[in-house]
């Protein structure tokens, strides 16, 4: 398969991390010039082939194409859509999954008049819709009804001249007759629209629409623009003792996003002010020197194992306090997004007054549906992961993740923030 340069573009999270739409809602979208809806699964061979459509859209400066799919292949350019010109090399649209990130290129001539790739990633083998909007503005990605990522290129199938072969799941060019750029996994839907669709119409074709909390993280991921991510909590996030000289969960994320996401990225800066001992309480009466002193995009919260421990933090203040540093992130300058990650479970043989734990995990989860903020369940993953049971050896002293404990929550933290890469060294780590 013939490489293509993937060029990184300039861009512009789960209480549930997607809500379901309505019937009703749904209806109101409007009519796609192409609508193909295969519900096929390509085996990295197999295409359809769409050349008979290709009058409705070879024209269009401006609109929107939109595809659902799952795939778990890393393979590079793998083909949703493409129109080309199958006489030249280099002569094409197409809307590709390369190495689970979105892609989006148009090129005529072998001259790339637009390119851009998003860093986030979509090979979860869960089902994804995407869209592509292009007017005079620029172009917008869209990922399960969410904006993701924007340009201000505003090609579209009317910037590629001699587009006659129209294919889902491959790319045809004069280079490579039988094809290239095969698709491997299911792909639901194909259509095109004759005008940039609006985020809530984008919605309405989706399968899923993410909370917009999570749209707005991904388009940080996506930007060039420096950002400032900042983890606060108890001992856990401070990473104090048992992570025994190894890294803990938010240095293991501040590297997959400053170091491996690649330039500017590492402009980036992400900040740990997490205090060994601190309760809801604390960092409600710190806020400002723990949180509001470093102006944050992204606000992550990781509380309750000191809380349950605590009489004067009783679960209905627990609550309270969650939902006012919810409120003291949001009111932040700019809108800053709260993150919410419910604590791992711990062993309470070891730690009786720790036995509520699990409600306290159960308050977050709550808080954060009726708030609709991130959530990141640890508590749940860990007993997942153990079968039911606290996975003790994860534990440095019952109760404190020891290094590879501190190595689950990282992993967990970034699949969840789609920008798990099993080729990264920190995705791939595993510590004896």
């Amino acid at each position: 398969m013939r490489r293509r340069t993937l060029l990184l573009a300039a861009g512009t999270l789960t209480a549930s991390l997607a809500t379901p739409l309505s019937r009703a809602f749904a209806a109101t979208a409007t009519v796609p010039v192409l609508d193909h809806r295969s519900e096929r699964v390509y085996d990295g061979r197999s295409y359809t082939d769409l050349s008979s459509e290709i009058e409705k859209i070879r024209s269009l400066s401006s609109g929107t194409v939109l595809a659902t799919f799952s795939t778990t292949s890393r393979n590079l350019a793998m083909t949703l859509i493409s129109a080309s010109d199958p006489t030249r090399p280099a002569t094409e649209v197409s809307v590709c999954v390369s190495a689970g990130r979105l892609q989006f290129s148009v090129r005529h001539n072998g001259v790339v008049q637009q390119n851009h790739l998003t860093r986030t990633m979509y090979d979860d083998g869960a089902l994804h819709t995407v869209a592509i909007a292009v007017d005079g503005t620029g172009t917008t990605f869209y990922a399960d009804g969410r904006p993701v990522l924007t340009t201000p290129q505003a090609h579209f199938y009317g910037g590629a001249s001699g587009l006659t072969a129209l294919n889902i799941a491959r790319n045809l060019d004069g280079d490579h007759p039988g094809g290239e750029w095969f698709y491997t996994g299911a792909i639901q839907r194909v259509a095109v629209y004759d005008r940039a669709l609006t985020e809530q119409e984008i919605a309405t074709e989706s399968v899923r629409v993410d909370l917009a909390d999570f749209g707005r993280i991904s388009s940080i991921l996506n930007s060039d623009t420096p950002a400032v991510w900042l983890t606060t909590g108890d001992s856990i996030t401070h990473g104090a003792l048992w992570t025994n000289g190894w890294r803990s969960y938010p240095e293991h994320f501040q590297e997959r996003v400053r170091w491996e996401l690649g330039k500017p990225k590492n402009s980036d800066f992400v900040i740990d002010t997490g205090v060994s001992g601190s309760t809801t309480h604390d960092l409600v009466t710190k806020f400002a020197e723990r949180v509001s002193a470093f102006g944050p995009e992204v606000v992550s919260i990781m509380l309750g194992t000191n809380d349950v421990a605590t009489a004067s933090t009783r679960p209905d203040v627990y609550r309270a306090n969650l939902r006012g540093l919810v409120a003291k992130v949001r009111a932040l300058p700019g809108g800053a997004i709260p993150l919410l990650q419910t604590p791992n479970p711990v062993d309470v043989n070891r730690w009786p007054n720790r036995t509520a734990l699990g409600d306290y995990a159960r308050i977050m989860r709550e808080v954060a549906a009726e708030l609709h903020v991130v959530l990141i369940d640890h508590y749940k993953h860990w007993l997942e992961a153990g079968g039911g049971t606290v996975p003790l050896g994860l534990l440095g002293d019952g109760l404190h993740p020891d290094q590879r404990g501190h190595l689950l929550l990282a992993q967990k933290m970034i699949r969840d923030l789609r920008i798990y890469d099993p080729a990264s060294r920190v995705c791939s780590l595993s510590i004896p």
